[in-house]
């Protein structure tokens, strides 16, 4: 868990804005420019996907709003907590890769952020069965992760970010590594997390078919350093299933997406 209040940048932000990162640069010590300048507002309980090629600086950006880092140049700025904190666990973080600890069962692998915070055990207790209960691990609890399957290692993952109940939830392509159905299981999963809890969503992904059927709103990057080319917002009929994935309104959207990613892969931006 991040945080943020220990960097430059943040503050509070006017009324119904989680995320707002203003002309937000980032060079690296090799003198690469990853990112920006980027300005980007995220509304509470939005669900937005950033979608661009590699190294166009999506993961750089979510690090960012994670406290995982600081910007050359520009503000990140972060709503306060609902807590009543500035920082402490209002944002959650799902990488590419589930990082379980191999030696620790699915229960303790997801009550670490609270055990790292120091949680009262019987408050601690709750919170991890709610948050297996949340992603359908319940059952599971006992299992070690060589024992579990990839969406199951993910889904434990996630119910680790969601343990601390944070306000944000940020993903870093959590589900690229997984087959194709597994990858709809949970793109739809997810979904139904997200509606049930409305936390705010920033997802980042390679594929425009998984940006256009999870978000309300698609940001397209341009090729590094990273700048906002295009957005779209998704108007789709709630909750999103089956029926809008084979859609000729699903598929219109993903060709406009498409049409304004291509720039960035053919080496124009």
């Amino acid at each position: 868990m991040a945080e943020p209040a220990a960097l430059p940048g943040f503050e509070t932000l006017r009324a119904g804005l989680a995320v707002s990162l203003r002309g937000v640069t980032k060079v690296y010590d090799s003198g690469v420019a990853a990112l920006g300048p980027l300005d980007l507002d995220v509304r509470k309980g939005e669900f937005v996907s950033l979608l661009g090629p590699s190294g166009c600086g999506k993961s750089t950006a979510l690090r960012l709003i994670a406290g995982l880092g600081a910007p050359t140049s520009g503000t990140v700025g972060i709503a306060q907590s609902t807590s009543g904190t500035r920082a402490g666990h209002s944002i959650g973080f799902v990488f590419q890769e589930p990082t379980l600890m191999p030696w620790a069962t699915v229960r303790e692998n997801v009550r670490l952020p609270l055990k790292l915070s120091h949680a009262q055990p019987a408050g601690a207790n709750t919170r991890v069965g709610e948050a297996l209960a949340q992603v359908g691990l319940t059952e599971f609890a006992g299992a070690y992760p060589r024992e579990l399957s990839g969406g199951m290692k993910m889904r434990a993952s996630l119910a680790r970010a969601l343990v601390t109940d944070p306000d944000i939830l940020l993903m870093d392509e959590p589900f690229a590594a997984l087959d194709e159905i597994t990858r709809f299981r949970l793109n739809n999963d997810l979904l139904a997390l997200w509606r049930n809890l409305r936390k705010t969503v920033i997802f980042v992904t390679h594929s425009v078919f998984e940006s256009v059927y999870l978000s309300q709103r698609v940001i397209v990057m341009t090729a590094r350093p990273g700048r906002i080319g295009a957005e779209f917002r998704i108007d789709a009929p709630e909750p999103r299933d089956e029926d809008f994935r084979t859609s000729a309104g699903y598929a219109g959207y993903c060709r406009k997406v498409s049409n304004a990613l291509a720039p960035s892969y053919s080496g124009q931006s």
